[in-house]
């Protein structure tokens, strides 16, 4: 039970430490006295018997201190003694203390902030059950050179991967899809984003529905019972979290479908935009859902324990190639491919997210280069004061030990504010930034908090340990022989401050190309021309269910009745229909063959996107007519066999020919067009090329393919100033029928660039504040230097130095370490901007404009860091600095 005792000493010794000694102390003197009354008994005088004991017994004081050497826990006590000490002197210079808290505060909340982000984003398993085994299957097709080669998937084509192969535990399937979300008490109507699920989707994921139960296999069927699951933001939203809304019917596109199940909270797959989701299946008309040429589906698959991901995945390429050679003349693929499902994820937020994490990470360590030049100046100041602690034994590790404990309370402050900080910030991040994944998942726990308490010791090990050995060196009691006719500080810790303002200089330089790069790439994204008017235009969506408007006469009504009633509205110029605006998103391509031009096979390179719009769209939006002529009104129902191109379609299919009077079929419909006119090129996504357009006649009127379409009006005014007034219009012809997407163009440039702008401004902001930061470093220390070289610079003054060589010479010291710093910068801004050229657009990395402006900024801020110190220098009175001891 020896160890049972040593324990109980142990904690007798940290938690009655103080009764402890005391009662050592007691003892000590219990046995002196004792030594003493012995004395006296013997005769001596009670002085001479005292003395006489001590000389026997020895110095309580020095045995008190060897008793107490041996007890546990002394380093603690020597620990919380060096934090008073460090407190006591951080207390004496109050402008110091707090300018260095918050230079930390501000990179450890910060960093904190990305890396919760980071961690919750990118690092965080999936909330689904043993989701490292879950992996995304795309097809790929081989002669494809756009694109990053994982191509979404045919039904026809998953129907047979789960049939015929058996790689995987389970494969599930899923397609975005939208709704007109009606009531059945005269709710208001709304457009709802949703999903359609095969019946097993959930079971591969492994999730647990809140209330009711998932899709049965007969519910996936073409034909089957209409049924549906609410997420639980619309579950909440809607039907105020009621269970009772379980077996009650919604209306979507005006078909009734029964409530089966509620999914959990935390479900927010693929996105938290989506509301319901549906049956795979009964989407598809039933000719479509045995394709194998029509591209749109996820399939999402669950890795079985006996079978690597590889050879899962290969058995379904050669499944898929012998498809593909079944289907020749169709665009079907050769082969699969997985990636895991988190990285299928995140890819898009993954390299912003890394970006910024580096920026972050790079302002941490300018902060902690820039505290640690302030410690390195603040410790020339504090040279005797040192030099002596040294005189009376403090050894050179008790020293360090002493100014480390500053440091560490430095960070410790600057820590536990820049936490604060950070749970601000990150919520502010989370919901500011627009489609960033997981968000839900975003949040501070005990991990974040153990990430910010290792960066706080972290922190204090950079920023303090090379002030302090540099301050503790050999030539510490060199101060003793210092006067304050001295030229204070030595030239070795000159050059240490130097050194630390260089590298803070470079990392600086390098943030600042990077943001630079950024920021312009979003500009030239946001000022991209879409090919079309973008000023006073006003853009609203609708789409006609095909239940209600179930025939071609009747979406034509609906169509030119709108139309007619928008273009009588105050204000309007001019008014047009089409699927999707430009900037608006893919909507979808078609695959095609020109007959003028026949072939054998499938030409993967035959493909364009589609658009379907009205005669009056081009004008209205300002779209140019290069050749031929636009739709006529006489293009309708049945003579809808005609087709506008874009410059790029006849370019690149038509380099050498008049495409006007050729033809192209659509695979897909197997239906021919005759082509009547070119027009410029539109943007589909302001960050994408041009591509290959078709334009179809929208007054065509077949439901299904003619029933989306968006308002485009172009007006004398503010666009939004009409938003009302077309809405109204909209309800007067049918109340029911829901509104999405009222955007200006201008907000839909901003829209689709809210990832780039966000990124942008925030590495422009951290490098706002790690310039501001440098300039901080520089003019403390030298300031310091200054106030170093005050008997210095009097001697030169006397000597006849006149004020401007002294304003000189300061501006030089200062300014010296920067340029060599800029050099280094510029050499590792080069680096870095390689590393995230992939996420700039239109912007060269080595871009001569931003190059300019970022070293200007950091030169004039430089400069004016250096200014007041040297002015300063420059007024100092000589004989007053002579008369200074």
């Amino acid at each position: 039970m020896r160890w049972l005792e040593r324990f109980r000493m142990a904690m007798l010794m940290l938690f009655r430490r103080e009764s402890e000694i005391a009662r050592l102390n007691d003892e000590l003197a219990f046995h002196l006295d004792q030594q003493v009354k012995e004395n006296m008994a013997r005769g001596l005088a009670p002085d001479e018997a005292r003395y006489a004991a001590l000389r026997e017994f020895g110095n309580p004081t020095v045995l008190g201190d060897q008793a107490r050497s041996t007890w546990s826990w002394n380093w603690l006590e020597k620990f919380l003694r060096d934090l008073r000490y460090g407190a006591r002197t951080l207390g004496r210079s109050p402008g110091f203390a707090a300018t260095a808290i918050l230079v930390m505060a501000l990179g450890i909340g910060a960093t904190t902030s990305l890396f919760t982000i980071v961690r919750a984003v990118l690092l965080k398993p999936l909330p689904f059950r043993e989701p490292d085994k879950l992996v995304m299957v795309y097809e790929h097709f081989r002669d494809s050179t756009g694109g990053d080669g994982f191509d979404v998937v045919s039904p026809g084509d998953f129907n047979d991967w789960r049939q015929r192969t058996h790689g995987f535990e389970d494969m599930a399937a899923w397609r975005s899809y939208a709704f007109d979300l009606t009531g059945e008490h005269e709710e208001l109507p709304e457009v709802v984003r949703a999903a359609a699920g095969s019946w097993n989707l959930f079971s591969v994921l492994g999730t647990q529905l809140a209330l009711g139960r998932t899709f049965r296999p007969e519910e996936d069927r073409i034909g089957a019972n209409h049924v549906v699951l609410l997420t639980w933001s619309l579950f909440q939203r809607r039907f105020a979290g009621g269970p009772s809304v379980i077996g009650k019917q919604i209306r979507l596109d005006s078909t009734p479908y029964e409530v089966i199940g509620v999914l959990p909270r935390w479900f927010t797959y693929p996105d938290s935009l989506v509301a319901v989701w549906v049956p795979y299946a009964p989407t598809f008309e039933p000719a479509m859902f045995a394709r194998h040429d029509m591209h749109q589906s996820y399939v999402i698959a669950r890795l079985n324990p006996g079978i690597s991901a590889a050879s899962a995945v290969n058995q379904v390429s050669a499944l898929q190639y012998q498809i593909h050679l079944a289907h020749g003349s169709q665009p079907v693929a050769e082969e699969a491919r997985l990636r895991p499902m988190l990285e299928d994820v995140t890819q898009d937020v993954k390299t912003p997210l890394v970006v910024l994490l580096c920026a972050v990470g790079c302002m941490l360590l300018i902060a902690c280069l820039n505290v640690s030049n302030l410690l390195v100046a603040r410790s020339a100041a504090r040279r005797k004061e040192l030099a002596v602690r040294g005189a009376l034994g403090g050894s050179r590790l008790i020293l360090i030990g002493e100014q480390m404990a500053e440091s560490l309370l430095i960070c410790a402050a600057g820590g536990t504010l820049g936490i604060l900080l950070s749970f601000a910030a990150t919520r502010w991040l989370a919901d500011h930034w627009n489609d960033l994944p997981r968000v839900e998942a975003i949040h501070l726990d005990t991990t974040v908090v153990a990430f910010a308490a290792g960066l706080v010791f972290l922190t204090a090990l950079l920023a303090g340990l090379l002030p302090a050995i540099s301050s503790t060196g050999a030539g510490i009691f060199v101060g003793l022989q210092e006067s304050s006719r001295s030229i204070g500080g030595s030239v070795s810790r000159a050059t240490l401050r130097k050194t630390l303002l260089t590298a803070e200089i470079a990392l600086t330089v390098i943030l600042l190309v990077s943001a630079g790069l950024l920021f312009k790439s979003f500009l030239h994204l946001r000022a991209s021309d879409l090919g079309c008017a973008t000023d006073h235009v006003l853009t609203m969506k609708y789409g006609l269910p095909e239940k209600q408007y179930d025939t071609r006469d009747k979406v034509i009504a609906f169509h030119e009745a709108i139309l007619e009633r928008v273009r009588r509205l105050p204000g309007v110029s001019a008014v047009g229909l089409v699927s999707t605006p430009p900037g608006g998103g893919y909507e979808g391509s078609y695959s095609f063959s020109i007959p003028e031009r026949p072939s054998n096979s499938f030409q993967l390179q035959n493909e364009s996107i589609h658009r379907t719009v009205d005669p009056g769209y081009f004008t209205a939006i300002g779209i140019p007519l290069i050749r031929g002529r636009f739709f006529t009104d006489q293009e309708r129902l049945n003579r809808d066999h005609y087709v506008i191109i874009s410059k790029k379609f006849a370019d690149q299919f038509f380099p050498d020919d008049n495409p006007i009077g050729k033809h192209v079929t659509v695979e897909l419909q197997n239906e021919t067009y005759e082509i009547v006119g070119v027009v410029g090129d539109t943007l589909w996504d302001v960050a994408r090329p041009a591509k290959a357009t078709m334009y179809f006649p929208i007054l065509s009127g077949i439901p299904g393919q003619a029933s989306e379409a968006t308002i485009v009006v172009r007006t004398a005014g503010d666009p939004l100033s009409l938003s009302i007034p077309m809405q109204q219009q909209v309800a007067a012809l049918d109340p029911a029928l829901p509104l999405d997407d009222i955007l200006t163009m201008q907000q839909i440039l901003g829209k689709s660039t809210a990832t780039q702008s966000f990124s942008a401004t925030l590495v422009l902001a951290f490098a706002t504040l790690s310039l501001l930061l440098a300039g901080i470093g520089l003019y403390g220390v030298l300031s310091y230097l200054v106030a170093q070289r005050n008997t210095e610079i009097g001697i030169r003054m006397a000597l006849g130095a006149q004020r401007g060589e002294v304003l000189r010479l300061v501006l030089l010291d200062g300014l010296r370490p920067v340029f060599l710093g800029l050099c280094i910068g510029l050499a590792g801004g080069a680096t870095a901007a390689m590393f995230i050229r992939s996420i700039l657009y239109g912007t060269s990395p080595l871009d001569p404009t931003v190059l300019v402006i970022m070293v200007g900024s950091l030169l004039l801020t430089a400069l004016l860091a250096c200014a007041l110190p040297a002015i300063r220098a420059s007024r100092i009175d000589p004989m007053q600095a002579l008369r200074t001891e």
